[in-house]
């Protein structure tokens, strides 16, 4: 039982739900969604307040802006896309705190939040700052 319970403690050390991000984006935690995708895919629809890096465009020159406090939640279309995970090993190699989204935007939607973009979806629930 207790290399079960060191199993679902790292893989939760790893991943992250879009209900665990909403609420830490809500409640103000120093996290940052960060869109793996190309960046076609951020315009046309993105989690609110998201970063865009692509993960093949992930370098020390392209992240020498961002703080390294800082969690940084990777995401991509879904489950029949790798680019979160991808990005995830790159910033984790450029030494950032990462975890992955489960899921990606799509079980963002799923779970019934809001996205912006072009094709953003308006209707769901908002991340608000109570400062």
């Amino acid at each position: 039982m207790e290399e079960q319970i060191k199993f679902y403690e790292h893989k939760l050390a790893f991943e992250m739900d879009p209900s665990d991000l909403f609420d830490a984006l809500n409640n103000g935690e120093k996290v940052i969604a960060l869109d793996a995708r190309k960046t076609f895919g951020f315009e046309a629809e993105h989690i609110p307040n998201a970063i865009n890096i692509p993960h093949r465009e992930m370098s020390a020159e392209t992240t020498k802006h961002l703080d390294k406090d800082i969690l940084y939640v990777t995401y991509c279309d879904g489950i029949g896309c790798n680019a979160s995970t991808k990005g995830a090993l790159n910033m984790t190699k450029l030494g950032f705190k990462v975890k992955e989204l489960i899921g990606g935007i799509e079980w963002w939607k799923f779970d019934g939040y809001a996205t912006e973009g072009a094709k953003g979806v308006k209707e769901g629930l908002k991340i608000e700052c109570a400062c």
